[in-house]
């Protein structure tokens, strides 16, 4: 089986402004380092619009239809004082992300694909039930592992997010379902502010691991390895998900955790060995952040070279 690669051109269209970190041009670096002759075997898939009832699947129906009314014709529109803003162009990158994370999962169910890259934007996992937030309007890691259990019967999904900010949204949906677990490594103190290691959900279904500012590989990979992945095996989980954000990276002006590329092909081979074990090699990632062209090309090309088994 091959390593499949949802995209769609729509994820271009969202255009938050000139200047705004999370630019279109952030998936210009990761589809030119996924078309390096290396990827030639993956497999391109276009990702589909999802549905209006995979997004309630996590987010309130009042909240849905307040984005959808949000979507500008011209201009931008700010939903959380700034930082997250729609265009034209928007509703649609969005409703492509969460089809692209859905159909993700079913493809692995389906045995049809090895693993799953999700190559969309806007990032997700800062967006909670009920409010968009860190350039974050819809989040799709937490559709997709809801979707899992809804669509496919599932009774263990786990998501492991190794972007450099915590994913409170993540967090935040799954704070009260056991049947969903989040193990998350991020700096700390950084935007959001939230992640601590106090905060493991009412079932104990949260594992925080906050990390100091240049923290680098070494701490970076006892914490995954000490805490994380046994976390997550007792878990058992049927798919994992990733929220694969690449702004851990050495030269990601957002943060400065200090991480290598081969630190994300570590994790990523890490989470493999745990999916091999409990789930039969299931993993669909999704791209969350990364801010410079070095981290996203970098970060992206070795965590799916690890998803390919290279």
């Amino acid at each position: 089986m091959e390593t499949w690669v949802f995209h769609h051109p729509a994820c271009l269209g969202h255009e938050p402004g000139p200047g705004h970190p999370e630019s279109p041009q952030r998936i210009h670096v990761v589809m030119k380092a996924l078309r390096q002759p290396e990827f030639s075997q993956l497999a391109w898939r276009e990702a589909p619009l999802g549905t209006r009832e995979q997004v309630l699947l996590v987010h309130g129906a009042e909240y849905v239809d307040a984005i959808a009314a949000a979507a500008p014709n011209s201009g931008l529109v700010a939903l959380d004082g700034g930082d997250t803003l729609m265009s034209p162009g928007s509703w649609e990158a969005v409703m492509r992300c969460v089809g692209a994370a859905c159909a993700g999962v079913d493809a692995v169910m389906a045995g049809e694909a090895a693993n799953v890259f999700c190559a969309t934007r806007p990032c997700g996992h800062h967006a909670e039930p009920e409010r968009a937030m860190g350039f974050c309007i819809f989040n799709q890691a937490a559709i997709a592992a809801a979707y899992a259990l809804d669509a496919h019967g599932l009774q263990r999904v786990a998501v492991v997010d190794f972007d450099v900010h915590h994913g409170n949204g993540t967090q935040a949906a799954f704070f009260h379902r056991p049947q969903l677990f989040l193990g998350s490594s991020h700096q700390s103190p950084l935007y959001p502010g939230t992640g601590a290691a106090s905060e493991t959900g009412a079932s104990g279904n949260i594992v925080n691991l906050p990390l100091p500012p240049g923290c680098g590989s070494k701490l970076f990979r006892a914490q995954i390895a000490g805490e994380l992945l046994p976390a997550l095996r007792r878990f058992a989980p049927q798919l994992i998900v990733m929220s694969a954000g690449f702004d851990a990276h050495h030269g990601d002006p957002l943060a400065n955790m200090a991480l290598e590329d081969e630190d994300f092909a570590w994790i990523t081979r890490e989470v493999m060995m745990v999916a091999g074990e409990m789930c039969e090699g299931r993993i669909v990632s999704i791209l969350e952040g990364g801010y410079s062209a070095e981290g996203l090309a970098g970060g992206s090309a070795a965590h799916v070279r690890a998803l390919m088994g290279r």
